[in-house]
């Protein structure tokens, strides 16, 4: 099994000199030679995986399924904002939940919307806004140091 992530950069608008496309050819010629027991599975934004599908005439005749699957909604985003916070040892104060659904909700989803990784990208930046604000502090507590609130949640773009 060989999984591909981010494939259409294999495939970039620009190709100039790179070696994408050779890959993509031993790609497919692997694929046709050893149809029997090679399983491939690329991934990518749905616009620049259909770039790369047409890149070689052999491509999108290889793979038999497509599977798109849509933006996770604030709840499940909201989820991984707190499996995060629990492997890193922070927790949500009351009224965070809140606002990350909120948040959420109204976070732009266009076709660069990274759905897990934007869940992580906003711990992240609550946690660097939480270390900000904790700085400032004399003597910080337990709580002070392991609390996010609404107000660490970055702003949105």
């Amino acid at each position: 099994m060989l999984f591909v992530d981010e494939a259409y950069a294999l495939s970039p608008e620009d190709s100039g000199r790179d070696f994408g496309r050779e890959a993509i050819d031993t790609l497919v010629k692997l694929m046709e030679d050893h149809r029997d027991a090679v399983v491939v599975i690329v991934a990518g934004y749905t616009a620049e995986m259909e770039r790369f599908l047409t890149v070689n005439p052999g491509v999108a005749s290889r793979f038999s399924r497509t599977i798109t699957f849509g933006d996770y909604e604030p709840e499940e985003l909201l989820r991984i904002v707190g499996q995060q916070a629990d492997e890193h040892e922070y927790r949500l104060a009351p009224g965070t939940d809140g606002a990350l659904l909120a948040y959420f909700a109204k976070l732009p989803k266009g076709p660069a919307f990274g759905n897990g990784r934007t869940a992580r990208q906003t711990f992240e930046s609550m946690v660097e806004r939480h270390a900000g604000r904790v700085a400032a502090l004399d003597e910080p507590s337990t709580d002070d140091l392991t609390l996010l609130y609404p107000d660490d949640l970055p702003e949105l773009p």
